[in-house]
């Protein structure tokens, strides 16, 4: 089995774009909460929301390409562009069928919609844009970035949900460690939507002002926007051009409790499922993992019982715990890939990013959060936490190049190991 590389990282977000600004950033604890500026909020009881601001497309993408992509899409190749360049990779390396992308979103470029809705009701058919259909739908997002690049290797869009950046880089790893890929290209992105907004406040989940992981004063999450892409290759492909790996990927769990379509069960039996599954086909036990990034939205739900579910897994084991979306909000399907952005620049830096505005820890929440302040621990092994609506659960271990052994159980076998000790 091929030992699978991180060799190079891109990012957009409403704390920073570029590799070194979102890191520098992070570890300054900096909010990327804001007045929403992309669409008007009167009347909904929320304005506030974590957007990206100052992107150009124009530093990243030609002409053409901007008349032909919708927003979602531009964020998408901007990262990739940050993300190959950060890899050393040249783009006529990437040409050809061994280079694959595999990207998550939730909504893609839904906006398009309600722009499109609102032509036709004002003008009738006439009115709406003739390239909508090249442009709308979350299986551009991926072809955009393939055509970007020249790969002609397999493109695929994952949509499952907040999880979707999880779900995307495992996927990737697998088409590594099947010998289908040397290259794969992969993330997520997310766009800010005004439908997205308007049900998250209708469902009563969102902050008036903070989002506050962990704290027992917490109000609900804030909404935001990004995209992250990380650069996969097998160590044969990342050795033979002399790259140096910035992580490795280990091993993925995947779980669906099946319980209800906006909050997990509520003694996170599935979630810690997954996060055992990702431990065990990474050839590891709970005591080697050093740091959870956690999914931490903020709600009330869902912060009690990631906790539990942390907690079963690695009992008197206490890894340090953190959630930027402290930071960045919940970003929805980019959220995952923006968080594995992180987990692989706290492996490379030896420190852990804050979670903000946590004043007074809730006590059902007993679990040992990085609080206001970056921690420097050394690490080796981390694992990213991502929990979807519909209970899709997805974690993925990341950790330093070498760390994890030569070989582990697949993961079926270490599902059915699992259930046999149940």
């Amino acid at each position: 089995m091929q030992r699978v590389y991180v060799t190079g990282l891109g990012v957009i977000s409403s704390i920073g774009i570029g590799r070194r600004a979102y890191w520098e950033a992070l570890l300054a604890g900096r909010s990327g909460a804001s007045e929403v500026e992309s669409f008007d909020t009167a009347g909904m009881g929320r304005s506030i929301a974590c957007e990206v601001k100052g992107f150009d497309e124009r530093d990243f993408l030609t002409a053409a390409e901007q008349q032909r992509m919708a927003r979602c899409s531009q964020l998408a190749v901007a990262s990739t562009r940050m993300a190959v360049e950060d890899a050393g990779l040249e783009p006529a390396a990437l040409a050809g069928p061994r280079t694959s992308v595999v990207l998550g979103t939730t909504m893609g470029e839904a906006h398009l919609l309600e722009e499109q809705q609102q032509r036709w009701f004002l003008g009738g058919t006439d009115a709406i844009e003739a390239n909508l259909l090249p442009r709308y739908g979350t299986t551009l997002l991926p072809i955009h970035v393939a055509r970007a690049l020249g790969a002609r290797g397999l493109v695929q869009a994952i949509p499952t949900a907040c999880a979707a950046g999880n779900y995307a880089i495992a996927y990737a790893a697998d088409l590594i460690r099947a010998g289908r890929a040397d290259v794969v290209v992969t993330g997520a992105a997310e766009l800010l939507e005004r439908l997205q907004f308007a049900g998250f406040v209708r469902i009563g989940a969102m902050s008036p002002d903070r989002s506050r992981p962990f704290d027992a004063d917490r109000k609900g999450l804030l909404l935001g926007e990004g995209a992250a892409t990380l650069v996969l290759e097998s160590a044969r492909h990342a050795e033979a051009r002399g790259a140096a790996p910035l992580a490795e990927v280990g091993g993925c769990g995947l779980a669906c409790d099946g319980f209800h379509i906006t909050r997990p069960d509520a003694d996170g039996r599935r979630i810690a499922d997954s996060m055992r599954e990702a431990i065990a086909t990474s050839g590891l036990r709970p005591g080697d993992v050093d740091h959870v990034n956690a999914h931490g939205t903020a709600t009330a739900a869902n912060d009690v019982i990631e906790s539990r579910a942390i907690n079963d897994v690695f009992g008197a084991h206490r890894p340090a715990v953190t959630s930027i979306k402290s930071m960045l909000g919940h970003s929805m399907g980019a959220a995952a890939a923006l968080e594995a952005v992180a987990c692989v620049l706290s492996l490379d830096d030896g420190v852990i990013p804050p979670t903000i505005h946590l004043d007074h820890q809730d006590p059902e929440c007993d679990i040992d959060v990085v609080a206001n302040a970056p921690r420097e621990v050394p690490l080796e092994v981390v694992l990213n936490n991502a929990i979807a609506f519909g209970g899709q659960e997805c974690a993925v271990i990341f950790a330093k190049p070498g760390r994890l052994p030569e070989s582990a159980d697949p993961p079926g076998v270490a599902r059915a190991s699992r259930e046999a000790a149940r």
